[in-house]
């Protein structure tokens, strides 16, 4: 694994590597991923590089995006008194400002260069980990800047976006579905960690001593090594273009909404998921709360986004080969099983069938996440191959109309991160159960089932076998 910045061409290179131009600030010109000559000379190594580095930044993003989903359960033992509601919120309001963010994050990389937006991305990390430390410290902070903190927890979430449109340029579309889906798996593992580490290192020692503010300090030098790091070894594309006009294009383009909502199906239900798992472990079997049993048990919170995470990139290779509206479907036909199962589980009180099915529904959205995502691309060259006109036939138009809608759709997706821990306050509040809320993810999981089977895998559709 090569992380020196690439060598002077000496040897007679073929012609299109040698026209690769390196600028100060670590600025590439005339790049094509899609010529294979260049590709094969330096390119690939040129990508990897650089996805190495976006997915250590895209993982701290993942992890101060989720700290509050593990950090939450732990506040009555450190002295807060919120109620159940506003718990929910602080869980939630990180995902609907992360989801927000994404939207403008996915025009970072043009206007910036993805090296320099990766730096400043990575940066910003550093206020809501310190916030949260500082919140979390103090009992009487005001329920108000707790869920101000826990907003700006977002700015990882927003990273997401950038990081997937700054990829999609360096690597061919041959190659694009395993390597979104690496960079997405990598940052995803983000949220597994942070409910794997947070609850080892603030409960400390034989006594089960609380250390709540350690959850945000322990990540803030890592955020300034991963920051060197893209500082040092990542490049910027000039080639990497997406204007409004390309990204209102795609805005107008039906599929952009269909895929949108499909990805709040596959990705918003795993960070959806991921969010609510520990509370929903505390609630359904209380004895895990325990600070005494935090380490140990609400500990194993953590897997559910790691399965969902490691099955993200083979759900992109599965795509490359089957397609990937086989592949959602079969997501979201195991989604709405499992979300089925799990209510009617739920009077038996076992710990370790409710964790096994969890594991199952994160399986499937993480390989539902990659499925989808390789869709989009695919999508988007099909369209404009078939509207006829040079513009969108042109490889470069198509890669930055596409390269906006990878963005856009991943903003709309996120928004399930928001909606999934509010549709299950709804449910608690009105009946005191969750069981209302995962018949309405049933619901929702056999729609999205249908729209998929419509319009991308009949036969007779016009994209049908994506």
């Amino acid at each position: 694994m090569d992380d020196a910045p690439t060598p002077t061409l000496t040897a007679a290179p073929p012609a299109s590597a040698a026209q690769l131009r390196h600028r100060p600030g670590r600025w590439i010109d005339n790049w094509d991923a899609e010529d294979t000559a260049q590709w094969n000379g330096v390119g690939k190594s040129i990508a990897r590089r650089n996805l190495r580095w976006s997915i250590a930044c895209e993982f701290l993003g993942f992890v101060v995006w989720q700290l509050w989903s593990i950090v939450v359960v732990y506040l009555p033992a450190a002295g807060f008194t919120f109620t159940t509601s506003q718990i929910f919120w602080l869980i939630s309001m990180p995902s609907l400002v992360g989801a927000t963010l994404r939207i403008p994050y996915t025009f970072m990389v043009p206007r910036f260069g993805g090296r320099n937006w990766t730096i400043i991305s990575a940066l910003l990390l550093l206020i809501p980990s310190s916030g949260l430390a500082l919140c979390v410290s103090n009992p009487e902070t005001p329920f108000g800047v707790m869920l101000a903190v826990a907003a700006l927890a977002g700015f990882g979430g927003g990273n997401f976006a950038s990081s997937m449109a700054n990829i999609t340029f360096f690597y061919p579309a041959r190659e694009k579905g395993w390597a979104l889906g690496l960079n997405a798996a990598g940052g995803n593992l983000g949220a597994a960690v942070a409910q794997l580490v947070v609850p080892i290192a603030v409960v400390l020692g034989a006594a089960a001593t609380l250390n709540l503010p350690l959850a945000g300090w322990l990540w803030v030098p890592l955020i300034l090594i991963a920051a060197f790091g893209a500082w040092k070894y990542m490049d910027n594309l000039s080639s990497a273009k997406s204007d409004f006009a390309g990204s209102l294009a795609a805005v107008r383009e039906p599929h952009l909404w269909i895929m949108a909502l499909l990805y709040i199906g596959t990705f918003g239900s795993f960070i959806g998921f991921a969010g609510v798992f520990p509370k929903l472990i505390a609630d359904t079997f209380p004895a895990f709360s325990q600070i005494s049993m935090g380490p140990v048990t609400l500990g194993l919170a953590f897997l559910g986004p790691l399965v969902g995470s490691l099955s993200r990139p083979f759900g992109g290779r599965l795509a490359d080969r089957f397609g990937g509206a086989l592949i959602t479907v079969c997501a979201f036909a195991v989604l709405a099983t499992i979300a089925l199962t799990v209510v009617w589980t739920l009077p038996l009180a076992n710990f370790w069938l409710f964790l096994g099915l969890f594991l199952v529904l994160f399986a499937a959205a993480g390989a539902g996440n990659g499925a989808t995502y390789r869709m989009i691309p695919v999508i988007f060259a099909r369209r404009g191959a078939a509207a006829g006109s040079e513009e969108l036939r042109e490889s470069v138009s198509t890669a930055r109309k596409s390269a906006a809608a990878l963005g856009l759709i991943s903003a709309v997706g996120a928004y399930g991160g928001f909606l999934i821990p509010q549709v299950l306050n709804a449910s608690k509040g009105a009946s005191g159960s969750y069981d209302g809320a995962f018949y309405g993810f049933v619901g929702g999981y056999v729609l999205m089932l249908a729209v998929t089977w419509f319009c991308y895998l009949r036969r007779s559709s016009p994209l049908g076998t994506v």
